[in-house]
């Protein structure tokens, strides 16, 4: 066997290094592309300058919260119908320390303005203010809604989760669901659609199946859905007294029965106008079981269910899983226009951005994402003229690479593009990913039990952070406006 002598061994290492210094130099960031085989060396920058993984400092977190009494207090539970059905359990709107805020112009703080003044009154002119809460996975199953509406209704009234699809498939603590299997689910951002677009405001809507022999001799199908309070829900969420059916193209008789625990309450029917309409019904209490059949011989389009108390708040989640939040145009008008002005709605959040993040190729494409997510903002403006939008941006979302957890590339410039766009728009913005502490934040909130392994969705516990978050920036515009509005009232009052 040959020896090696520690002077070949050297020369080895001399040569290996010859060979690879000029394929380390040269190496471009996404390495090579041999045969459709992406190859890839260590860059010569980061030869010198080795990367490390960043683990953000969180201590910023732990006051977001309010103290423990005064928590207690603000989230205590309702021990009254009447009392959690409407009514807020405070006089005055307890203030918050922010550690961000709304970005806001001249326009969409006119428009958030205009929230907060209803907002402020609904409790005492004994009115509904309805919030909705679009989003994509990042806010599926009510995690950041329930919070904040909890604390809105706390505040300012109101009582139930507010709208919920006719077909619910993302589990939730806020209610349970079940309905009967010939219900149909229709979504404009998936490949189940309806041929009008007559979504409403769900942009998902449910039609059931008709046994053809029955209604060729006049018998009508049936199709069901049960609604019950969850016991895990915020204390507000459990509690409800009044029903909404937002339906539309009902041009067949189509009678509707109402039970609650199995005893019947109301039977009545839709109107057959074809038009978007809505049947309400009011309860004396929550009910405890509460199930609704529907029976035709032609199915209408169920767009949502509705569950809320007598004033106050109303705040619905709805969630895309998988929607990048360009979508909203193709919804017919008069079914979304409908629904806004019947909910007299008054504030939308939208929540996107994080589905796109991890496709963007150019500083083009972020900017073709933004522009056209402007679009949709001014589109739902238009079907909702009396009402406010906050756009809430990405959070931060890390990837794998070259050993450690960071941003995604475009990420940045697309919380950039967003705000630009929203601020056009008319809209406020929010910065989630900026209130999550930034760039390569989100290896620290996964460390932190704050976000999932997969480096991009909240825990409960870190949605709950988060929602405090926005919480928070919210309460202190409305504590601004607040100020605003006494400043401008004791100048009308001076002689």
């Amino acid at each position: 066997m040959k020896e090696y002598q520690p002077r070949h061994i050297l020369f080895f290492l001399l040569l290996t290094s010859m060979i690879l210094l000029p394929v380390v130099y040269f190496a471009p960031k996404d390495g090579y592309d041999l045969f459709g085989i992406k190859i890839r060396f260590m860059t010569w920058e980061n030869l010198l300058n080795p990367v490390t993984q960043e683990n953000k400092d969180l201590d910023f977190l732990d006051d977001v919260n309010i103290s423990d009494n005064q928590d207690k207090e603000f989230l205590k539970t309702a021990q009254s119908d009447s009392l959690s059905l409407g009514l807020p359990t405070r006089d005055t709107v307890l203030a918050v320390k922010s550690k961000t805020r709304l970005h806001m112009n001249e326009k969409s703080k006119s428009s958030l303005y205009t929230f907060f003044s209803a907002l402020s009154s609904a409790s005492k002119n004994k009115k509904k203010v309805n919030i909705c809460h679009y989003g994509d996975s990042q806010i599926e199953g009510d995690r950041m809604t329930s919070f904040i509406r909890q604390r809105l209704q706390t505040q300012f009234g109101g009582a139930g989760p507010g709208l919920i699809p006719a077909i619910n498939v993302y589990s939730t603590i806020s209610f349970r669901h079940n309905y009967s299997s010939n219900f149909q689910r229709k979504i404009i951002f998936g490949k189940e659609k309806l041929s009008s677009n007559k979504y409403g405001i769900m942009l998902s809507s449910a039609v059931f199946q008709i046994d053809s022999s029955k209604a060729s001799k006049g018998i009508p199908s049936e199709a069901w859905i049960e609604l019950t309070p969850s016991n895990v829900a915020y204390s507000r969420c459990k509690r409800y007294n009044n029903l909404s059916v937002y339906y539309n193209s009902c041009n067949s008789p189509c009678f509707i029965e109402i039970y609650n625990k199995g005893e019947l309450i109301v039977k009545d029917s839709l109107k057959t106008d074809g038009l978007a309409n809505v049947f309400k019904w009011k309860f004396p209490s929550t009910p405890e079981k509460l199930k609704i059949i529907f029976k035709s011989t032609s199915s209408p389009i169920i767009n949502a269910i509705s569950i809320e108390g007598d004033i106050g708040v109303q705040m619905s989640n709805i969630a895309m899983r998988g929607s990048s939040g360009t979508s909203f145009e193709a919804v017919d008008y008069k079914s979304m226009s409908f629904m806004h002005k019947e909910l007299n709605t008054k504030l939308i959040i939208m929540q996107f951005g994080g589905n796109s993040v991890p496709f963007f190729k150019d500083s083009s494409s972020v900017r073709g994402y933004a522009y056209r997510f402007r679009k949709q903002i001014e589109y739902v403006q238009s079907c909702s003229k009396d009402a406010a939008i906050i756009v809430i941006g990405p959070s931060d979302m890390a990837q794998y690479k070259e050993g450690i957890y960071s941003t995604f590339s475009f990420l940045p410039y697309c919380v950039e593009q967003m705000k630009h766009q929203s601020l056009k728009a008319g809209a406020s913005y929010w910065d989630l990913y900026d209130a999550m502490g930034g760039k390569n934040s989100m290896f620290a909130w996964v460390n932190n039990g704050l976000a999932g392994k997969d480096y991009v969705h909240f825990s409960t516990k870190g949605a709950s952070k988060a929602s405090q978050l926005f919480y928070n920036a919210l309460i202190s515009a409305y504590k601004d406006w607040e100020l605003n509005s006494i400043t401008e009232k004791n100048k009308k009052d001076v002689p």
